[in-house]
């Protein structure tokens, strides 16, 4: 069953603006997290950066599957939009948005993928998660104490710092803003990805890709196009997997020459 996602409204700068557009973030991420690139794609549209399903300020539920988070999707699209968007979805919420592109696609006027593929990976996220569940938040009272007892098992300052956000601090204490317990248990299904055969989306789509990162590799190209026969695949230079974070500037610009032929 489908939930109501959480999200946050950049009103266009525009009087006359297009089509919306909505936003699905990666495992362990949150709408927030688009910051500098939902602002620059709301220069002509309302942007939506939505919390997906056991993660930020949306609701929990023991179902965390690609169906169920394309059904969120749809819903919102239908209740809070009009029933018809365009879609950018990094990672997770990219695969997210593929689904519902090849579920409702009377729903998605057109894609952007950032850094994934419609493949399964062999990859896993559960030292991250394992990690964060491994806090004992009655030891914590501010965010430093949690970066320093993440220090030994997240080495990296900039995941600590992502990984980080994934708490809510406040003068009552400290809780966890995802399901972790939820998260772990599917994590086999967050990397992977069902073959839907000859389903496909023929509506305009838009995959990035990090030059750095292996999400989208040039074998993944024929699997991609053949679910998205309209796919056009961009690389960007010295860029990760969080692309959008690294690179805004080189990912708005794709993306508006790419939504202003759409």
């Amino acid at each position: 069953m489908a939930v109501p996602l959480h999200f946050t409204k950049l009103d266009a700068q525009l009087n006359d603006p297009g089509l919306p557009l909505v936003m699905a973030h990666g495992l362990l991420g949150q709408g927030r997290n688009f910051g500098t690139l939902a602002r620059g794609l709301s220069a002509e549209r309302d942007v939506y950066t939505v919390d997906m399903r056991n993660h930020g300020d949306s609701p929990w539920d023991d179902t965390m599957d690609y169906p169920a988070m394309a059904d969120d999707l749809a819903m919102f699209i239908e209740t809070e939009i009009g029933g018809r968007a365009l879609v950018f979805g990094h990672s997770m919420g990219g695969k997210a948005a593929m689904q519902l592109a090849l579920n409702a696609p009377d729903r998605v006027a057109a894609l952007i993928i950032a850094d994934i593929a419609p493949v399964a990976y062999t990859h896993s996220h559960l030292n991250q998660i394992d990690a964060l569940r491994g806090l004992d938040l009655d030891a914590i009272a501010k965010r430093s104490d949690a970066d320093a007892a993440l220090r030994g098992p997240v080495p990296d300052a900039m995941m600590r710092a992502f990984l980080l956000q994934n708490l809510r601090i406040s003068s009552d204490g400290i809780t966890r803003r995802s399901n972790l317990d939820v998260l772990a248990k599917a994590m086999e299904t967050m990397v992977g990805w069902v073959d839907p055969g000859t389903q496909h989306y023929d509506g305009a789509v838009l995959f990035i890709a990090g030059g750095t990162s292996s999400y989208i590799r040039e074998e993944h190209h024929a699997t991609i196009r053949a679910s998205f026969p309209r796919a056009i695949i961009e690389v960007v230079p010295d860029a990760g997997h969080w692309i959008h974070a690294e690179k805004p500037k080189e990912v708005l610009a794709l993306s508006e020459a790419f939504l202003a032929e759409v």
